[in-house]
């Protein structure tokens, strides 16, 4: 009784109709609006890995799982075993079920990693040749279709001829005796067809009378030359419906043949449309999977920004106030929590919201709350909340709360007396009990949550709610009474919240280590609450403040303010005020530093994710760079074996040669990058005020004088003052400073070095053979050579000897005009026996 009263109280009925939206199917619908608490924890998990692998369906998929044609067919298949006969739309939905059945499983078994929903729908049989004999004998419309037998198509055949021929008939007469009928119109009455006739002129179409006009002046009449074809309608219309009950007969007997397998499959399409609606319901409230932990292994319960789903509910539908989330860390040790604070801070809300929460953990929901989410499974959660007072069975609300906690507690003992049923596991031994902890269980028989068991508790593992405990009685006595229902629940039950206004219960804190204070935030300035929940500070009840907000007169508020306790009570509100501020203060640095710290990591990520778009960019354009080079060189070696070719071949001139060798170093200069940097172009002009950069000082300095003649200027930074050239300083956008054009006398110019022309290749064109000459008539074979010689390097062919020869031509070639220079031969082109001479 007081769990149902808990769900009550919670408003779980409403959350119920909630999710019943989300359902696809009338089943659906029904089994969400009478959603189950489950009793056992494998149950819990069970359904929460269905909406777990459900959501993961509605993630993949854009329309998700279809229930199209699942129809309530519980009713019909009830009375097939009692072997009444099926109405053609019964027999039409059946073929229906089993199409979206046979559907919902192909769409769960094309989807990978979902082994709850494949092993739920492994045994599921579709019977698709029932469905194909329904659709056989059934219309669309729900009618037996003429090719259901051949008996039922000659039988309709036969009655549209009967038809045919009364209206043929009727037609004659109309057109005949249009004088005597009121409208030239064939009806019926019942099953008798019959026309309109003037009450004046009956005698004119003799017949049967079947009704008459509300004013007595149209009668309908059978003529008497259709009552035997109608007769014979009537009879064929007998034969047809025993027919259609025959053929309705034979699918609903074999519907009865496989009720069973069709009860299990109508079981299986509602646990996926419930399962999807749980999904579905879960997502529109951005709701997060939980986590059954076990608090006497130490975890502790988290639910950070936990929200009211009716409350989010009223705000999306109902344009509510914005919903206020709550934090609930709560310690492994902690078996009791006390809230205080301010009347409509929210702490009756704090307890709904809790209770909820582990309801729809149990039911196979998830939690409207941010990851991770780690809570207990409780056998029970009984609530006492809000006011029972009773008129009728003379109930005050003090009397109303101590029955309602009267009943928690039987609850509780019962639970004892059950042991570990709640848990699906044995019951242990009395001494066996007698060793663990209060509220735990011994460490060698904690198990993992995966391994589908949980550990064995002392005491049962219930929730109790309790709102202004103690409360509606004298405070000295509630109080006492409070402190006590307490520290009894604290030792019977895994974790108890209440609320109260009582100072006493503040104090519980510090004398045991179970007990824990959290406090409804309260706004001092605009006197109204936060709704916030804050830890480890008891709350003040602000109760005059409230009062004057309210619009209490300021004179009751003045005197009531006189009558305030004793000075330590102000001191130890003052003490509590200081203690919330500090904490404001407190989350407000974490905020800071959390906000610094993420855009930190923003930064790092952007500047990594740009670093390592330079560095790819810059190994691309190296690659592409070497690539060009490569494929430079590679032409111009081609191009050079081209030439070297046709040179041995001697088709080749040393004009070509040297038109080879220009290419190459054409395509050289224009594949490899340059070495020189580029200098940056001057213009800028420092004036004073001015703010320029020395880069060799790495300093930013203000401009004092203007730059002189010889291009000197002062400038300042820090306390520092000092004279720098235009050619020390530069613009803060890195432009060089425009440097004083001197008058001075142009110094004379060296020659500039001679360009070495391209290298060339010796051929026999370009080689002379002057060994055994005089140097007279070396001269003269050379001045020959050199004037039909193109511009390039000729060999000059003198040998050793005593080197006069050498001599000679050596001043030959160092006074003739066209020469630009000469040198020995490399060693193993004739060495000192030989010169190359280069011809400008």
């Amino acid at each position: 009784m007081i769990q149902a009263e808990t769900l009550e109280l919670l408003e779980w009925s409403r959350l119920c109709q909630h999710l019943a939206t989300f359902a696809a199917t009338k089943l659906g619908a029904t089994a969400a609006r009478h959603l189950q608490i489950p009793a056992a924890l494998l149950e819990s998990l069970g359904l929460l890995a269905q909406t777990q692998e459900i959501y993961q369906i509605e993630q993949n998929l854009p329309s998700g799982l279809k229930f199209d044609g699942i129809r309530d067919i519980g009713e019909a298949l009830e009375r097939s075993q009692l072997q009444g006969i099926l109405a053609g739309d019964e027999l039409l939905a059946i073929a229906t079920t089993l199409s979206g059945a046979r559907q919902l499983r192909r769409t769960i078994d094309s989807q990978p990693d979902l082994p709850v929903l494949t092993e739920l729908v492994s045994d599921l049989r579709t019977y698709p040749e029932l469905e194909q004999e329904i659709h056989r004998c059934i219309d669309d419309r729900g009618k037996v279709a003429d090719r259901a037998s051949p008996k039922l198509g000659g039988i309709r055949e036969q009655l549209r001829q009967v038809r045919d021929r009364i209206h043929q008939v009727l037609q004659r007469i109309l057109q005949r005796q249009s004088n005597a009928v009121q409208e030239p119109l064939i009806t019926q009455r019942g099953d008798r067809f019959v026309i309109p006739v003037k009450a004046p002129q009956k005698d004119a179409i003799p017949g049967i009378v079947h009704d008459t006009s509300s004013s007595g002046l149209t009668l309908y009449v059978e003529p008497n030359s259709i009552v035997n074809l109608g007769n014979q309608l009537r009879q064929l219309t007998r034969q047809e419906q025993v027919e259609e009950e025959a053929v309705r007969r034979v699918l609903t007997e074999r519907v009865a043949e496989v009720k069973p397998d069709l009860e299990r499959l109508l079981a299986i399409a509602t646990a996926l449309d419930l399962a999807t609606a749980r999904a579905r319901y879960s997502l529109w409230l951005g709701a997060n999977p939980p986590r059954f932990i076990d608090r006497s292994a130490g975890e502790r319960i988290t639910l950070r920004q936990l929200r009211h789903p009716l409350l989010v509910w009223q705000n999306q539908h109902e344009q509510g106030t914005p919903v206020v989330p709550i934090d609930l860390l709560i310690q492994s040790q902690i078996r009791v929590v006390a809230i205080t604070g301010p009347n409509t801070g929210g702490k009756t809300v704090t307890l709904k919201t809790l209770g909820l929460a582990v309801l729809m953990a149990k039911a196979g929901l998830f939690v409207p709350a941010r990851e991770p989410v780690e809570l207990p499974w409780f056998d029970y959660v009984l609530a006492d909340i809000g006011d029972e007072q009773s008129l009728e069975q003379s109930l005050s609300t003090f009397s109303g709360h101590i029955r309602r906690i009267s009943r928690i507690l039987e609850a509780i003992g019962e639970g004892e007396g059950l042991g570990a049923k709640g848990w699906g596991l044995e019951e242990q031994p009395e001494d066996a009990a007698d060793t663990q902890d209060s509220g735990s269980a011994p460490e060698s028989e904690v198990e993992e949550q995966e391994n589908n068991s949980s550990p064995q508790p002392l005491a049962p593992s219930s929730l109790v709610l309790l709102d202004e405990v103690g409360a509606g009685t004298d405070p000295s006595e509630g109080s006492a009474l409070a402190i006590a229902l307490l520290c009894y629940l604290a030792d019977h039950t895994q974790l108890t919240v209440a609320t109260t206004h009582f100072g006493e219960l503040k104090a519980l804190k510090y004398q045991d280590d179970r007990f824990e204070n959290a406090s409804v935030e309260f706004d001092d300035v605009s006197l109204s609450p936060t709704y916030r929940l804050l830890w480890g500070i008891p709350g003040r009840s602000n109760a005059l403040a409230i009062a004057r907000r309210l619009g209490l007169k300021p004179e009751i508020i003045e005197q009531a303010q006189g009558q305030v306790g004793l000075q330590a009570s102000e001191d130890v509100n003052q003490v509590i005020a200081g203690l919330e501020a500090q904490r404001r203060q407190q989350e407000q640095k974490a905020e800071e530093t959390a906000q610094l710290l993420r855009q930190a990591e923003r930064l790092h990520e952007e500047v990594s994710r740009k670093a390592a778009l330079l560095k790819e960019r810059e190994r691309h354009l190296q690659q592409q760079q070497e690539q060009s080079v490569q494929d430079a060189i590679a032409q111009a070696k081609a191009e050079i074996a081209q030439v070297i070719r046709q040179l041995q071949r001697g088709s080749a001139t040393a004009q070509a040669a040297q038109q080879a060798t220009e290419s190459l170093n054409q395509i050289a200069q224009q594949q490899l990058p340059s070495r020189q940097p580029p200098k940056p172009k001057p213009g800028f002009r420092p004036q004073v005020g001015d703010r320029v950069r020395i880069p060799r000082l790495g300093q930013t300095a203000e401009v004092l004088i203007n730059p002189d003649e010889d291009g000197d200027l002062s400038v300042r930074f820090g306390l520092m003052k000092m004279t720098v050239s235009l050619a020390d300083v530069e613009s803060l956008d890195g432009e060089k400073a425009e440097l004083p054009a001197k008058p001075k006398p142009a110094p004379e110019l060296p020659p500039p070095p001679p360009t070495d022309p391209a290298p060339t290749i010796r051929t026999s064109r370009n080689t002379i053979d002057i060994r055994g000459s005089r140097v007279a008539d070396a001269e003269v074979v050379l001045e020959r050579a050199i004037a039909s010689a193109e511009p390039g390097a000729i060999w000059i062919i003198h040998g050793h000897g005593t080197g006069k020869l050498r001599q000679g031509v050596h001043k030959f070639l160092k006074q003739h005009p066209q020469v630009s220079r000469y040198e020995l031969a490399e060693r193993t082109d004739g060495g000192s026996g030989v010169t190359i001479a280069y011809i400008h």
